[in-house]
């Protein structure tokens, strides 16, 4: 069976409203699509307006201003049904998504697809460069944020916090880690059901970590999509 890295692949970014994944709104949004050799084939990207104000700090953060997203941006309905019928085509033909800390993005497109009624995404292949790094690279010191790692992978990331920038470099990275760490060279299947596996441990090991100062501490290892806070289990 063909390793990942041999195949077509696709890389998925957001920028948002904020930092809490269940509540947050889309702002922009990336598919980037690339052939068996890493070129770029297709590109998707959205802009959406996503129905509230967008704080300072995440404007600040992504450029995207309140009045910017309502002059040129999409209903946010609209974005979340046709970014999420992008990513079920990639599924239904057995392309690998990749994004950056998956559980984020991935969960607010599920929350936003709840928010508008937009079917889940089912499940298939996400592969995460911050899972992944976490686990072959246990004991590197200092941040593991996307510009980081680009830095240490040597990969060019012009436009940081675009989304469309973020996504190609996602996509750049893992290449750059899987050269380094040939173990991750793997199906694509596989290799996602070893991320569930190992988010799991991640957050059972921080959370220890963090439990001898802060005794009511918790770290959430579901991935690459956090459940619904009134459900048990969501998408994936």
């Amino acid at each position: 069976m063909s390793t990942w890295n041999t195949l077509p692949r696709a890389a998925f970014d957001l920028e948002t409203t904020g930092r809490n994944s269940r509540a947050a709104r889309i702002v922009t949004a990336s598919v980037t699509v690339v052939d068996h050799q890493g070129e770029v084939i297709k590109e998707h990207e959205w802009l959406a307006d996503p129905g509230v104000e967008i704080p300072i700090e995440a404007s600040d953060v992504h450029g995207i201003t309140t009045e910017q997203a309502r002059r040129d941006g999409r209903p946010a309905h609209e974005v979340t049904r046709e970014l999420a019928g992008v990513l079920q085509e990639l599924f239904d033909d057995g392309v690998p998504v990749i994004a950056f800390n998956a559980s984020y993005d991935f969960t607010v497109l599920a929350a936003e697809s709840a928010r508008y009624g937009v079917p889940q995404l089912t499940r298939f292949p996400v592969l995460d460069p911050y899972i992944m790094n976490k686990q072959v690279d246990r004991y590197r010191k200092g941040k593991r944020t996307l510009t980081a790692l680009c830095e240490e992978y040597g990969v060019v990331l012009d436009n940081a916090h675009t989304s469309a920038a973020d996504a190609l470099a996602t996509l750049k990275v893992l290449d750059a880690m899987a050269g380094k760490f040939p173990k991750l060279m793997m199906p694509a299947s596989q290799l996602h059901q070893l991320q569930v596996d190992w988010a799991v441990s991640q957050a059972a090991d921080f959370q220890g970590y963090l439990r001898k100062t802060k005794p009511t501490a918790v770290i959430e290892g579901d991935w690459p999509v956090l459940p619904p806070q009134d459900a048990t289990a969501g998408g994936f």
